[in-house]
């Protein structure tokens, strides 16, 4: 994908307004343009990566690091009792910017946002299978 196709690399490169709230040398946060909340954020790398599955662990890392100072910063401001992060790679998980982002949502109620699962607990005996064959692709 060229620079100019991705809407968060022309927000990097300066040609498309943003609301910045933090930036680095390896990250930037801006306001969402859609709110969920108030202060709903977007952090990104600099560097495009399409997903979780492009981006390096240190990249990722160096999301997180911002993604904590992030959500310190809006809750100190906007004196959000609680945080949601949320990532979403690919089409069947909602993702729709393909640049690699978290999303950092201040949380002012229990019901300011629908959880996107119910809980269904299963008896933990009955994840075995699973979780040997996902250990197998380590």
């Amino acid at each position: 994908m060229t620079a100019n196709a991705c809407t968060f690399c022309r927000i990097i490169a300066g040609d498309e307004p943003a609301q910045m709230i933090h930036e680095d040398d390896h990250t930037i946060a801006f306001l969402n343009i859609a709110q969920v909340t108030e202060g709903h954020s977007l952090i990104v790398p600099r560097e495009h990566h399409r997903d979780l599955a492009e981006i390096s662990p240190d990249g990722a890392a160096q999301v997180m690091r911002t993604a904590v100072h992030v959500s310190r910063q809006l809750t100190r401001a906007l004196h959000a009792p609680g945080i949601n992060l949320w990532h979403a790679s690919g089409e069947t998980a909602w993702q729709s910017v393909f640049h690699f982002h978290i999303h950092v949502v201040p949380r002012y109620t229990l019901t300011d946002l629908t959880p996107p699962w119910t809980e269904a607990e299963v008896p933990v005996e009955s994840l075995a299978g699973l979780a040997a064959e996902i250990r197998g692709q380590a």
